[in-house]
């Protein structure tokens, strides 16, 4: 599965996101049920879940009306599998929380599905920073988080049920994911959070962007509610200062002592004077080509590495493009029973050999067939992706029928 900002965005062009909304104000982009239909489904939810050993007390939260669960209070103490002590969600707690009406938080789940990798890819890919998902399930009248800001752009995007989200005046001034930040008292911003700005209610396939520090809560309206919050970090001032820390260590000024200090008029104006005479050396510092290089890259880049793997190609044993995840892992996929099997030509004919005798093909469909059976596994979407002009799914189930393929 394969997404841009364009089609996250759509109908709003990504010209007018950057010249209207980014880093500006919140948006809201009505979507439809399709749209991110396959970004994320209570099935793969479910199954998500059942993949006990990924989780923790920390990656699966659980909140109640506004307060954290305790993981002592959903998880049992389990060993991992390299043998050290672990809290584990157990389902039986986990499914007595929700029944109470606990909403449920998986963490860090950006690259765990074709669908939500696709998300994160398009955020990535038009230069956003680093994006990293969230998934939240909540369930009517029960609210996970009172009034806050993020410490990061916040892109969630609805995939079931309805949620409604306050949408308040107040804004925090560029926030960092430092506890100067992270510690605020709720009363803190109760009263900063400001008044109503607007109330926004997002259904499947619709999309909502908040600006970082831009104060918000949300509470469901459907029985059940499933989000996926995107937090886009970008790039900051802050990195460049790391970048400069790294490059003084390099210049013997940084490296000198400062002035003593006696309380002399004399010792302070010799230490305002370094102090300024530092500065200015900073400044000469960030105009330095290799500084502005280094810089320049690490904005491009500034990106999660994710995906990228394809075993078998990297061996030469099947054409790149053919590991799992390099389609849709979740749609059906048949396995080649006979990997490197070719249509031959019989006069004007082609047909492939087959356990049963010989199946004949026409047209498109021997070209097609060569490049099937040239792969390990293949889905009827990618068929018909690679070759347009064949009943893809027509084609499958007569080299299923001849034994040259079996449903994986």
């Amino acid at each position: 599965m394969t997404l841009t900002l364009a089609d996250l965005l759509a109908p709003v062009t990504p010209e007018q996101f950057f010249a209207e909304y980014h880093d500006r104000k919140p948006m809201h982009v009505r979507g439809g049920p399709a749209k991110f239909a396959q970004v994320l489904s209570w099935r793969q939810l479910n199954r998500l879940l059942d993949m006990t050993h990924i989780w923790s007390g920390h990656s699966l939260q659980l909140v109640m009306d506004g307060t954290p669960v305790p993981p002592e209070q959903y998880c049992g103490r389990a060993t991992s599998r390299d043998n050290a002590p672990v809290l584990q969600p157990e389902a039986a707690k986990v499914r007595d929380w929700v029944r109470r009406g606990a909403s449920v938080v998986m963490n860090d789940v950006d690259s765990l599905t074709p669908g939500l990798a696709a998300v994160s890819a398009a955020l990535e890919g038009a230069g956003l920073g680093k994006a990293q998902g969230n998934v939240y399930v909540s369930w009517k009248s029960h609210k996970a988080f009172p009034a806050h800001y993020d410490t990061h752009e916040v892109w969630a995007v609805q995939v079931e049920g309805e949620k409604t989200w306050n949408l308040w005046e107040g804004r925090a001034d560029w926030p960092l994911a430092h506890p100067v930040f992270r510690n605020q008292p709720q009363a803190q911003h109760e009263q900063a959070k400001g008044r109503l700005r607007e109330r926004v209610l997002m259904q499947p396939g619709d999309l909502l962007y908040l600006p970082r520090g831009w104060y918000h809560d949300a509470l469901a309206e459907a029985p059940a509610s499933v989000h996926i919050a995107y937090g886009v970090h970008a790039p900051l001032g802050m990195d460049l200062l790391n970048m400069l820390l790294e490059r003084a260590l390099y210049d013997a000024e940084f490296r000198k002592p400062l002035p003593r200090q006696d309380g002399s008029a004399a010792a302070r104006f010799a230490l305002t004077s370094r102090a300024g005479a530092l500065g200015q050396r900073l400044a000469e510092l960030c105009r330095e080509p290799r500084v502005m290089e280094v810089l320049e890259r690490f904005v491009a880049d500034y990106r999660f590495s994710r995906g990228g793997n394809d075993l078998l190609a990297a061996r030469g044993i099947a054409p790149a493009g053919t590991a799992v995840g390099a389609g849709d892992a979740e749609a059906p996929a048949w396995r080649v029973l006979a990997v490197g099997a070719r249509p031959v030509r019989r006069g004007a004919d082609w047909m492939l050999k087959t356990a049963q005798g010989s199946l004949p093909l026409a047209g498109a469909e021997v070209e097609a067939a060569g490049w099937l059976l040239a792969r390990p596994e293949v889905t009827a979407a990618e068929l018909a992706e690679a070759h347009p002009g064949v009943d893809a799914a027509g084609l499958l189930g007569r080299l299923q029928d001849a034994g040259l393929l079996v449903a994986a």
